[in-house]
């Protein structure tokens, strides 16, 4: 069984809705930079940080 295949294939969609996640945040531009910098370089670790202490997406009210 290719069990470390599924798990980078659900690192990769975890990291991708937390870089969606940083651009649809109020954070400004170079906090946004950062955040997806830390994300793509180290994808475990700054997913990790990311939902500890990373922007919030802006959420509407509608």
């Amino acid at each position: 069984m290719e069990f470390a295949g599924i798990g980078g294939f659900i690192v990769l969609l975890l990291d991708i809705w937390a870089i969606v996640s940083v651009i649809g945040s109020r954070a400004s531009t170079g906090a946004k930079v950062l955040w997806t910098l830390l994300i793509i370089v180290l994808p475990i670790l700054g997913f990790i940080i990311w939902l500890i202490a990373g922007p919030r997406a802006s959420r509407s009210l509608a």
